[in-house]
């Protein structure tokens, strides 16, 4: 097997996952900063989405909550977790289709969404596979399309550099130094994106929180 297809759970450990969203509502502002990465989308009616490590569905639910017109797809490696937020798909009576993938090789045709949209997924991935997943969402983008990250970013202050280490600690510092040294941004330029911004940031407990910013100009 492909040992970039061995899936890293949410926490790291396959146990932990049914505690992962209660752990989100709890310690981190889940709430304020996804509402936050919805509205930057500017996510219009019949637009394609595209949740890229969605994860157990709570993004995802909540881009079609928001903009029900909207075609919403989410994309995870981890069949348990999706099996969570088909559950919570179906309690709602939506038509979000949930579907097993790999964003290093994403299964679907070029220029295929309007938006990608991905929180707190990079940060899992090597920095070779988050330059591939990065070409891919180019790929699948329409012209103008967006790609909008929730993910961690370069520590604000010695408080929040503190506090990512725990991250580092529980995901690995081989994926997430990337990101709390400020470099994640520049690969997503080099993927070949314009008008690549940090929108927002958020002090957590553990660590910034930063809201990025990007578009497909052909």
């Amino acid at each position: 097997m492909d040992e970039r297809k061995k899936i890293i759970p949410a926490l790291r450990y396959n146990w932990l996952t049914s505690l992962y969203d209660p752990i989100m509502r709890w310690t981190m502002r889940e709430e304020t900063f996804k509402h936050q990465l919805v509205t930057q989308a500017n996510i219009r009616d019949r637009h394609r989405v595209l949740d890229l490590g969605c994860g157990t569905g709570t993004l995802t639910l909540l881009i079609k909550k928001i903009h029900p017109e909207a075609k919403v797809d989410g994309l995870d490696g981890d069949e348990k977790v999706l099996e969570i937020a088909r559950h919570k798909m179906s309690k709602l009576h939506s038509d979000i289709q949930f579907v097993h993938g790999f964003s290093f090789e994403l299964p679907y045709p070029e220029n295929a969404f309007d938006r990608v949209i991905s929180s707190l997924m990079f940060h899992h991935l090597t920095r070779e596979d988050k330059s591939k997943t990065l070409h891919e969402v180019y790929r699948v983008l329409r012209p103008g399309g967006e790609l909008h990250i929730a993910d961690w970013g370069k520590a604000q202050n010695a408080i929040m550099r503190t506090a990512f280490f725990s991250v580092q600690l529980l995901d690995g510092f081989l994926t997430t130094t990337d990101h709390v040294t400020g470099v994640f941004p520049e690969l997503i330029r080099k993927a070949g994106f314009a008008d690549v911004k940090e929108e927002n940031r958020f002090m957590t407990v553990y660590g910034t929180l930063s809201l990025y910013s990007a578009k497909k100009l052909d």
